[in-house]
């Protein structure tokens, strides 16, 4: 008797172990399928994607596929510009329910890929991301998505869907919605825009008044949409006038009655008043570029700097040499900053600059920086950019380019003035510092956890800057730890994003050694933050006594020293040894000599929210 038993608990056992392979199998199958289906209109699997089905997905690390901790279900699929041209089938992945039950995080950017969202969509109930940007996606969002009550982050921009927006509103966590540059109609939803890091459906054909934005979002958010009207756009919203009643329709094929001429009087009065307000405006103008032209000849000159008292007397050095001459490619005097945000620099003018206290707080190769206060007690940093061999129209083009871009960790300029001799960019000044100053100062106070979240917190607002900008070849281009500011909640923010060319980032230290000519800004930034990365485990300068920070880093690890490296404040505070060598294996990638060997920066971002989540995790288990 105790023999069947056995017997029987053996064969259950052998049972479930081989539905549990067919699972398995059944997963992998589908994966094969859906990438074959994204690769080609043929279904031929892309040549750089090498998914087989006798092989494991989280075992043998199929290229974009990420797993959950035991290696046991799929957890993420980053498939970002790898050429894809096929059609997407998200429904096969979200009607298998071992997938739909354990996927949070679908990405495709960057593809050339077809079709449409299907409704299946709706079945994978733990996506928390979902990011089709850059392809040629194309019909109606599917209702279905309302239904992803745990989505957070969504991104269709740059496709070319149509047709109605889904309710979105309903999903409650949802902080980024991006659908710019597509065919979408109809009203937009009365979303709760507090909640948003990131909104935008400009350029699109959406109607209607804008729900209450509450100065969260700025018209740049709204442009190219005709018939959308109401704050933030210039354009306001008017009651429908009434229908006419037949009486009054008679009287109008009678001819004009002494209401309509009353009221046709009083457009051409409008009209008149008008172009009046702008005749004088031009003669305003007109006289305002005199007194600043003057303004400017008193500056150049030597006795000019005198009458500017309250400067400090390096920013006076400065100035009689020209730092601030404003004269453009014409010779005549410009009227203002370009400004780029409003309020905060709404009333700011280029003579306001000129009049302001000034210090100089920084000097470098690629230009000085001002600290400066102007009117109503508002401070700003003022970067006068020099040897930037860029056309005046391109660097307006390029500044126009990152404004339309923003992000809650990454400062936008305020203003900037741009002529053939002087190029100006105008920031809003932060207090506590930068990023450099806190990690080589003293006493050192910034904890494993603090430093891990700013490395999280960089790594995201990075990604997501070359996620929009690297279709237009834009990368930082200089980034290192005094590019890192921190704001008022002493929350990093990347400073200075695209100021650089691409000739100085060619030249940039923080660029690794790369060929000329063939130089990836974007990889370029991916280095430049690894070498962040170090520096915060180390608390180490980047060059000290002539030895290069990841020279001696991978030294130092390549003899098996690797606790040797870490900080001894970190040591000292019992920082997690294992989370900090799982951050330093990140860094190392990324300061890989061969650029294409490094990770992009979604992966980087991903691989750190995933030691990030682990130590919050710990933290929790302590309590």
């Amino acid at each position: 008797m105790e023999r069947n038993y056995l017997w029987v608990v053996f064969t259950t056992s052998l049972f479930l172990l081989n539905m549990s392979y067919c699972v398995e199998d059944e997963v992998k199958g589908t994966l094969v399928q859906f990438l074959a289906l994204l690769s080609s209109s043929d279904g031929q699997q892309n040549s750089t994607l090498v998914w087989k089905q006798d092989s494991d997905p989280c075992k043998d690390l199929w290229q974009g596929v990420y797993c959950d901790a035991q290696n046991m279900s799929i957890k993420r699929l980053l498939l970002d510009r790898f050429n894809l041209s096929g059609t997407l089938d998200v429904a096969m992945l979200c009607n298998l329910q071992p997938l739909a039950a354990s996927l949070t995080f679908l990405s495709l950017d960057g593809n050339q890929i077809s079709g449409e969202i299907a409704a299946g969509i709706g079945n994978c109930k733990q996506l928390t991301r979902l990011h089709l940007r850059g392809n040629k996606l194309t019909g109606e969002l599917p209702t279905s998505l309302t239904m992803l009550n745990n989505l957070k982050r969504l991104d269709i921009s740059s496709n070319e869907f149509s047709g109605p927006l889904p309710d979105l509103s309903t999903i409650s966590g949802l902080n980024m919605f991006l659908a710019q540059n597509n065919h979408l109609g109809g009203n937009i939803p009365a979303f709760d825009f507090s909640n948003f890091d990131q909104f935008n459906v400009s350029f699109n054909n959406f109607s209607g008044s804008i729900p209450n934005v509450h100065g969260y979002f700025f018209a740049d958010s709204f442009l190219g949409n005709p018939e959308l009207c109401g704050d933030p756009l210039p354009k306001k919203c008017s009651a429908l006038p009434m229908p006419l009643s037949q009486a009054q329709a008679s009287e109008e094929s009678k001819g004009p009655s002494k209401e309509q001429i009353l009221m046709y009087s009083g457009y051409a009065v409008l009209g008149f008043v008008i172009i009046l307000i702008v005749f004088i405006k031009l003669c305003r103008r007109k006289k305002r570029d005199h007194k600043i032209e003057a303004l400017n000849g008193v500056v150049a000159s030597d006795g000019g700097v005198e009458k500017t008292s309250n400067v400090s007397s390096e920013y006076k050095a400065e100035v009689s040499r020209s730092e601030f001459s404003v004269t453009s490619e014409s010779g005549m005097v410009s009227q203002s900053l370009i400004v780029l945000s409003r309020p905060t620099a709404n009333e700011l003018k280029l003579e306001d600059l000129l009049r302001a206290p000034a210090e100089l707080i920084g000097r470098g190769k690629n230009g000085s920086l001002y600290k400066v206060m102007v009117e109503k007690g508002v401070m700003v940093v003022v970067k006068r950019i020099k040897d930037w061999s860029i056309s005046s129209h391109e660097f307006k083009q390029r500044m126009h380019i990152l404004t339309q871009v923003k992000h809650p960790h990454v400062l936008s300029p305020l203003a900037f003035y741009c002529s053939k001799q002087e190029k100006l960019l105008v920031y809003e000044y932060q207090h506590n510092g930068s990023l450099f100053k806190l990690l080589h100062g003293t006493p050192k106070t910034l904890d494993w956890t603090s430093r891990l979240g700013i490395a999280a917190t960089i790594a995201e607002a990075l990604a997501f800057m070359h996620q929009e900008q690297g279709q237009h070849g834009i990368g930082h281009g200089n980034m290192k730890s005094s590019n890192i500011l921190l704001n008022k909640n002493m929350e990093p923010c990347i400073s200075e994003y695209g100021v650089m060319g691409i000739d100085d980032q060619q030249i940039s230290p923080f660029s690794s050694p790369i060929v000329a000519g063939a130089f990836d800004a974007l990889k370029g930034d991916v280095y430049g933050f690894g070498v962040i990365l170090l520096e915060l485990l180390t608390g180490k300068l980047v060059k000290s006594n002539g030895i290069d920070l990841t020279d001696w880093v991978q030294s130092v690890v390549k003899e098996e020293w690797t606790g040797e490296v870490f900080d001894k404040f970190l040591i000292s505070e019992y920082a997690s040894e294992e989370r900090m060598v799982n951050l330093l294996q990140v860094a190392i990638r990324c300061v890989n000599g061969s650029p294409e060997a490094r990770p992009s920066m979604n992966q980087v971002a991903l691989m750190i929210n995933t030691i990030k989540e682990d130590e919050e995790k710990s933290l929790m288990y302590e309590l």
